[in-house]
């Protein structure tokens, strides 16, 4: 292993939302990189050959990586070797260089793990500092930024630790920081500037932080160099995936097809065309002698749209690990993608965690908005476009999120519709992704005004209605749907109904146009009432939202989602709304569930309550049904 060296071989910091720091790394440590011996028993971990990455860069050409391979000397010197050789094999390779402790897998190796938890459980107080920045929307994630110095409570999973800054604790991603080599030097000074700094920033800073420049303008400076900074760093970092991992992976078709490729990489070759665009536009806008006076803003606006792009790569990222995860089982791809790395020097980070920067970076950029119009003076000429560029982008965030969410959901809809006895008509992901409600209320039909108990299941565009079982309430059995297209919804005053000639409370009326199709539903409550009002409205504005965005459910999506659902629910066996799912339904947009409550406890929430029944008791007591 190797500590990490100045000058040409320094590790380059990692673009956009994931911004390497470089200071100090000398000091340093990375789960995920290589000491040299020169650290010695003082180090935290055993040392190793510190010529290891440079001779696999040397000799390891891409496409003889598996005709021919290397043999790591004592030295560090490889040498060649024919396949006829005895020591030819991969498989012996891999051996060797497991042996040595070099890893080409996921930051955090078993032996690492178990120093780092000895000195925590010692008692020894451990720190790391931050690659680059963390952003996180999860509040049991501990976000930082990239310098940022955090204390390792928990290292036992190998991806995620538990950490603390300052009074923060949470979780982040072990590959993210770099371990202080030398654990031992004090911190108060570290966390102490850190106070000061947050004290001064808090109450204003009116101070001279640069030459003539008052300390707003200086800052509006700061974050102005940070956003060119970061956006050209992201360039190169999705050109060296582009041309270090995706044109070598194309030359060897044998280990890869192109839908393998298109899942692990989505389509991050559009995102790097377009952030060449985009950093073109931030240039022109850039003023290199005062920055503090550029006008960015309108680079954001002009290509809000444009943003969309990422929806569909973080759509895509849970499929990519998922893809990747599978081929780093097998020792050739391991190597394969580590010769890439090297190749293209890249910094020491796994494949993953490359492709997890473009879901960081569009995260970020709300951030880094919200930061620039804080210092930003409202008479400034770019004041305005600011504005507006971070509220765009904080609907890019929520639209990407929100299309996220729908896609999650496909799957589950496929299993709740599977799980419904006597289902007729249509899959209901034909025309519907997603949820907006569900409840139970009474339907009175015509011409009788007879009333019913049913459970109501309210998606964009339709609406499925249900009979609960008598003894398994559990279980569902389909009675019919609505088409919310053809209908308009009415609110019912208290009293008789003329048209069905019944008295009704807390109802509404769905009628369609012509008025050939009349349904008369009634809740339990007036706010029960209210809240499908709202639901019906919430359902028609998710339509109109939908039509002039575009989203959609390609038929690939609707034909897996009902082939997976079919596989978990064989024929032969009882259907039955599983709970999580039935939690699932429940969940969606019910603010008035508790959400603290274990799921158990909202199930038996949501259900509605029956007196518990005699029925069986008064049997047992028949005398003439006892022998």
């Amino acid at each position: 292993m190797r500590t990490q060296q100045g000058g040409a071989d320094a590790p380059a910091p990692l673009p956009g939302g994931s911004c390497g720091s470089s200071s100090g790394s000398s000091g340093l440590l990375s789960p995920g990189s290589d000491s040299d011996s020169s650290l010695g028993p003082a180090g935290p971990y055993p040392g190793f050959s510190g010529t290891l990455r440079g001779a696999l860069s040397r000799y390891w050409s891409l496409e003889s990586l598996h005709s021919t391979t290397a043999v790591i000397l004592p030295d560090g010197a490889p040498e060649k070797l024919g396949a006829g050789d005895e020591a030819g094999s991969e498989e012996d390779l891999y051996e060797d260089l497991r042996s040595s402790g070099h890893r080409f897998g996921h930051p955090g190796g078993a032996g690492e793990q178990l120093a780092i938890n000895e000195l925590i459980s010692d008692g020894s107080v451990v720190y790391a500092e931050a690659l680059w920045d963390h952003v996180t929307m999860d509040d049991q994630e501990l976000g930082f930024k990239a310098g940022d110095v955090i204390e390792v409570v928990d290292a036992t999973n190998k991806e995620w630790w538990w950490g603390r800054i300052l009074d923060s604790e949470g979780w982040f991603p072990a590959s993210f920081v770099r371990l202080r080599v030398n654990q031992d030097e004090p911190m108060e000074e570290y966390l102490a500037q850190l106070e000061e700094a947050q004290e001064e920033n808090s109450a204003g800073m009116a101070l001279l932080l640069g030459p003539g420049l008052p300390c707003k303008e200086q800052m509006r400076t700061n974050v102005i160099n940070e956003i060119m900074s970061t956006e050209r760093d992201y360039i190169k970092h999705l050109k060296d995936i582009c041309e270090g991992y995706i044109k070598q992976c194309r030359k060897r078709m044998d280990m890869f097809t192109e839908e393998q490729l298109c899942t692990i990489f989505g389509n991050i070759e559009d995102i790097y065309r377009f952030q060449k665009k985009f950093l073109k536009c931030l240039e022109k806008k850039f003023n290199k002698d005062e920055p503090h006076l550029s006008e960015i803003g309108c680079c954001f606006l002009e290509h809000q749209t444009d943003f969309q792009i990422y929806s569909e790569y973080c759509n895509n990222h849970p499929n990519a690990c998922v893809q990747l995860s599978k081929l780093m089982k097998l020792n050739k791809y391991v190597f394969f993608f580590e010769a890439c790395r090297l190749l293209q020097k890249m910094i020491d980070i796994s494949l993953d965690g490359f492709l997890l920067t473009p879901v960081q970076k569009i995260c970020k950029y709300p951030l880094q908005l919200a930061e620039l119009l804080k210092y930003t003076n409202p008479q400034h000429r770019d004041y305005k476009d600011v504005e507006a560029a971070l509220n765009g982008m904080k609907n890019v965030a929520r639209l990407i999120n929100e299309r996220k969410r729908r896609l999650e959901n496909v799957d589950k809809i496929a299993q709740w519709q599977s799980s419904i006895e006597d289902w007729e008509g249509e899959d209901i992901l034909s025309r519907s992704s997603d949820l907006i409600y569900s409840g139970e209320l009474t339907k009175i039909s015509p011409p009788q005004g007879k009333s019913q108990q049913r459970m109501f299941f309210l998606f964009n565009h339709q609406m499925v209605y249900c009979k609960k079982d008598l003894l398994r309430r559990d279980i569902l059995y389909y009675k019919g749907r609505v088409d919310m297209d053809q209908m308009e919804v009415l609110d019912v005053e208290d009293g008789k109904d003329k048209e069905l000639n019944v008295s009704v409370k807390n109802a509404l009326k769905l009628r369609s146009p012509s008025g050939d199709e009349v349904h008369l539903l009634c809740a339990k409550k007036p706010e029960q009432k209210q809240r499908w009002l709202r639901a019906f409205r919430d359902e028609r504005e998710q339509v109109q939202h939908d039509r002039e965005t575009g989203f959609s459910i390609t038929e690939v999506q609707k034909k897996q989602a009902m082939l997976n659902a079919c596989k978990s629910h064989p024929a032969g066996k009882p259907k039955a709304v599983n709970r999580p799912y039935y939690d699932f339904l429940l969940r969606q947009k019910h603010p008035t569930l508790p959400t603290s409550l274990p799921q158990q406890q909202v199930f038996m929430l949501a259900e509605p309550k029956r007196k518990s029944s005699n029925f069986w008791h008064n049997i047992g007591r028949l005398t003439p049904f006892k022998k």
